[in-house]
């Protein structure tokens, strides 16, 4: 039996996490059982994902199993983007320094501020009145 090649990694953006599988095939890729054209309706956010691919030439050479859970839609794509950077890593670390120039290596750290109390929101107030 011939031994499965894969490579795994792990992406997070906001609070989705997408666990990443890069096998190598013909570019075929699944997100959480379904085919990333339903999964993903916008071509923007499919644009996002394949981004780290097309910066480093490679589309179509693997099939790509993405396992998203949290968050948002976008979120996730941002999750699946970051598994894809980390896991073409750890298949030909040379590619490190592209993907790096790319900012496909760097965890988006923004995420959403905490609501403080005696306030509405993060930021908002209640309405001020003197008297």
């Amino acid at each position: 039996m011939a031994e499965l090649v894969q490579f795994m990694a792990t992406g997070r953006r906001k609070t989705a996490v997408a666990r990443v599988i890069l096998r190598p095939g013909e570019g075929k890729i699944v997100v959480n059982h379904q085919p990333f054209n339903s999964y993903f309706p916008s071509e923007a956010l499919r644009a996002e994902v394949q981004f780290p691919l097309v910066h480093t030439e490679l589309v179509g050479k693997f099939d790509i199993l993405v396992n998203a859970a949290g968050g948002g839609i976008h979120g996730q794509a941002g999750a699946a983007q970051l598994g894809i950077a980390r896991a073409l890593v750890i298949f030909n670390a040379e590619l490190r320094s592209r993907l790096r120039q790319g900012g496909f290596l760097t965890r988006d750290p923004r995420a959403k501020e905490r609501k403080k109390y005696g306030q509405k929101g993060a930021r908002k107030r209640f309405q001020f009145s003197k008297r």
